[in-house]
């Protein structure tokens, strides 16, 4: 056999290596580990306590009127341009 021939039986022979990996690696990744059974009594986690907490309130909104700080005051106003105003051309 010539050289070449020789350095395409080897690609051809090295180059499968990873392929094989490749396969052995999904293969491992899908199996299904061994689960062990369980005793489930009441169904829930270990770690939650079982008697229900009351959910939080939201806050209050701020209060106005009497009993609170007056309302904010009113943005300013801008004045709007009514027309364009002419400008001077430089001679």
């Amino acid at each position: 056999m010539s050289g070449s021939a020789w350095g395409i039986l080897w690609l051809a022979i090295a180059l499968k290596v990873p392929i094989i990996a490749l396969l052995y690696l999904v293969w491992w990744a899908i199996k299904d580990p061994p689960v062990a059974m369980l005793d489930e009594d009441d169904g829930g986690s270990p770690d939650r306590d079982p008697s229900p907490h009351p959910r939080d309130q939201p806050p209050h909104p701020p209060r106005r009127g009497p009993h609170g700080p007056p309302e904010p005051a009113a943005p300013a106003r801008v004045r709007v341009a009514r027309r364009r105003t002419p400008r001077r051309v430089l001679r």
